[in-house]
């Protein structure tokens, strides 16, 4: 909740812990073993954000946030902790947030839909498994078409690009490089896997604009967009690069900021170990590179894991508000995790902070987050105020109706297949099928006219030949008559006859 324009997540003993909203960009972490609070806490610093004016965008990865839309309903637990907080005195009030459901899947919210070309080749080669040298193919592919003047939107797009390249391979390696056809056999079977899992509902068009996740509601609450991930965890690569994919497009959208009094929108990322697990180091560099910078882009980033060693070292330095509930140590390796996130805070005198993680309850985590002047405070047990909005999951008919009922869901839910590469290399395929037939069809036309020219020469020829006989026997039966006698008939006729037909062919004599 809000109190005194700052962020109250909890309260350590009567004192109260804030997050400065001025200091809210500078990241964050939520962490602790399963069953300890973190989804309670994400929801209190979402709905605190939300209180400010300031827009939300979270993963829910098992359906529990979906009731921050709704109002929350008081039962035995929460009013004992407004109680014992003192929270009523505070302003505490169940309360419900201008929630927006979205879906990769298009099941549990309004279709998220991103193209092949927006996704990029590094963060699609993430997704695809490719090894490095297809990676360097799949990066020529997108330059191929980017120089063609081709659009890559979805999977059908991508493999068209693939399959065309392939066939066309001598030339296009002579320009950009060598890319073996046993390579790009390897990206097709892989983008085809892909579609397996999804792939052809999530590159597509309408591609969702980044700008619709900014605004406030009629009450000046910040936007919560809430993205519905159960199917999506089923593929954790993909649900990782999809994530990062989303925080460059925030970085490549927004404009710089630099210091500013609250965050012009907050990220919250959970199963955040997904996102670094078997990650090429290009990658990582990328990420902690994107965490560094995006700050000045008034972006505040929240990572939710289990253990602050989930987190590479580079990432971890920047994340300046820390909420660690209870951690479980019960191998060496674990009990060395333990000791490297107490050491990670700044130290309290009051307490032991290891002694301490060990044995949090259920609601209570370490906090240490920026005070106004960015220093971190040292590190203080508290108890996290409980959410406003409804706990636990909705109905499948509520979701539905905030689903339908949502401005959005006109622009987003009609999917639309527009005139890319695939449908440029089917115009290509379909005009050089029909020029072939073409060739086909002119070169037997032409065959028939030679053999219809060479029936109708002979015809013309025999005809000449007979015509002229005829004429010449005419002539030679008036030979005949002058010389008289049934011998000089004979004679006139033959010698008649053949002056006509010789007389024929030297006139027509090719």
């Amino acid at each position: 909740m809000v109190y005194d324009n700052k962020i109250l997540i909890g309260k350590s003993g009567s004192e109260n812990v804030y997050i400065y909203p001025s200091m809210a960009n500078r990241h964050g972490l939520i962490a602790g073993a399963t069953g300890t609070g973190k989804t309670v806490t994400l929801k209190v610093m979402a709905e605190s954000f939300s209180d400010l004016g300031v827009p939300v965008f979270l993963a829910d990865a098992k359906g529990d946030l979906a009731g921050m839309g709704f109002q929350g309903e008081m039962n035995d637990n929460i009013s004992s902790r407004v109680e014992k907080m003192g929270l009523s005195d505070l302003g505490f009030r169940l309360d419900y947030y201008p929630a927006t459901f979205w879906d990769v899947y298009q099941k549990g919210g309004i279709p998220l839909r991103t193209t092949v070309s927006e996704m990029g080749p590094m963060l699609l080669s993430r997704i695809l498994g490719l090894n490095e040298t297809q990676s360097a193919i799949m990066t020529i592919l997108f330059k191929i078409a980017d120089d063609d003047g081709l659009l890559l939107i979805d999977t059908k797009d991508l493999k068209a690009m693939i399959q065309y390249v392939g066939e066309n391979s001598k030339e296009y390696s002579l320009k950009y490089g060598n890319m073996s056809k046993q390579s790009l056999s390897a990206i097709l079977r892989a983008v085809v896997s892909l579609e397996a899992i999804g792939g052809e509902t999530f590159f597509a068009e309408p591609a969702v604009d980044i700008h619709d996740f900014f605004g406030t509601s009629l009450t000046g609450k910040g936007k919560i967009e809430i993205l519905d991930c159960r199917e999506l965890m089923n593929s954790p690569v993909m649900y990782a690069t999809f994530m990062m994919w989303l925080i460059s497009e925030l970085f490549e959208a927004l404009p710089e900021a630099g210091d500013m009094d609250k965050p012009r929108i907050v990220f919250f990322f959970d199963e955040a170990h997904m996102l670094f697990d078997g990650a090429p180091k290009v990658l990582l560099d990328r990420i902690g590179q994107m965490v560094k910078l995006i700050r000045s882009k008034g972006v505040g980033i929240y990572f939710i894991t289990q253990s602050p060693q989930d987190v590479p070292d580079e990432v971890l330095a920047q994340l300046g508000n820390k909420v660690q509930h209870a951690l479980r140590a019960y191998t060496p390796a674990e009990q060395k995790k333990l000791k490297a996130a107490a050491m990670s805070y700044r130290a309290n005198p009051d307490f032991d902070t290891l002694e301490a993680l060990q044995n949090l309850g259920v609601g209570e985590a370490l906090v240490s987050v920026l005070d106004e002047t960015g220093i971190p405070t040292v590190v203080k047990k508290c108890n996290i105020l409980p959410p406003q909005s409804r706990m636990g999951a909705i109905t499948d008919g509520e979701r539905a109706g905030a689903i339908n009922s949502d401005n959005l869901y006109i622009k987003y839910k009609d999917y639309v297949d527009s005139d890319s590469a695939y449908e440029f290399m089917e115009r290509m395929r379909i005009n050089q099928e029909e020029q072939a037939q073409a060739a086909v069809q002119a070169a037997k036309a032409e065959k028939e006219r030679e053999q219809n020219s060479k029936k109708w020469g002979k015809l013309v020829t025999n005809t000449g030949k007979s015509a002229a006989g005829t004429a010449g026997r005419e002539l030679g039966n008036t030979l005949g008559k002058t010389v008289g006698g049934s011998f000089g008939k004979k004679l006139g006729g033959n010698i008649g006859a053949t002056l006509g037909r010789g007389l024929f062919e030297t006139l027509f004599k090719k």
